[in-house]
């Protein structure tokens, strides 16, 4: 299995562990995966009276050869979930801090 292929088997299967660990409440958990794009996200929509309410936890894409963390509102952090999966620092962006900020993480820039 290429890099890119078993990436997107291990983001798959941290989102899909998120989605089943979801509360059961009033509000609907989605897991989105556009295979074609490499976009991958775990979100909720709900209604509040006649309010639509959306909400992404999560959102990754498959850039350059890396797994890049658009959005990640969960406790431990998906990074955290993808190194233990054995994704090397290097192929992780915290894609949620600016350009300038990355230099200062432990994580892939770019």
């Amino acid at each position: 299995m290429d890099k890119l292929a078993h990436y997107c088997s291990i983001i798959k299967k941290i989102l899909t562990e998120y989605h089943k660990l979801s509360p059961d409440h009033h509000s609907e958990t989605c897991l989105v995966f556009d295979d074609n794009h490499d976009h991958y996200l775990w979100l909720t929509v709900d209604w509040q009276e006649d309010k639509r309410l959306k909400s992404t936890h999560v959102h990754i894409r498959l850039k350059n050869n890396k797994i890049y963390i658009e959005e990640d509102w969960t406790e431990e952090g998906i990074a955290t979930e993808l190194l233990r999966e054995g994704v090397p620092k290097e192929d992780i962006v915290l894609a949620f801090h600016d350009p300038e900020t990355r230099k200062y993480t432990d994580f892939a820039i770019a």
